[in-house]
């Protein structure tokens, strides 16, 4: 279960990198954003690159979870800080319930998964298994 929950993780956060580095418009209006004006696209890819990178870290972390818990740990950390800005925008009215409520619930199970994976006796008994 560990080992999937990680790997999950680890694809979505790679699955993301690569759409906002290849068709950044196109993820965008799917998830009902507006257009990113065109200078946007360089910071995009430079998120792509934090999600890519971070995505295949997580995956090499799930083939010994006790031994890279701090990334673990910090993924839940990113999680966090996703869902407090996903809270922000969405008080204060630029951006909507219905585009906020999503990636917030994503960020919500992400930090709690990594926040299980990450603690002493499930990494322990991973390690005795």
């Amino acid at each position: 279960m560990a080992l999937f929950l990680l790997r999950l993780i680890a694809f979505i956060q790679m699955l993301l990198g690569i759409l906002y580095l290849l068709a950044p418009q196109w993820l965008l209006a799917q998830m009902g954003h507006s257009a990113a004006p065109p200078d946007l696209v360089y910071p995009l890819g430079m998120l792509a690159a934090r999600f890519i990178a971070y995505g295949a870290g997580l995956w090499v972390a799930s083939r010994d979870i006790p031994a890279h818990r701090l990334w673990i740990r910090l993924m839940a950390l990113v999680q966090l800080i996703d869902l407090g800005a996903g809270v922000a925008a969405t008080a204060m009215g630029a951006v909507p319930w219905s585009l906020s409520a999503f990636p917030m619930f994503n960020a919500v199970w992400i930090a709690a998964a990594c926040a299980w994976l990450s603690r002493e006796t499930v990494g322990a008994r991973m390690a005795a298994a």
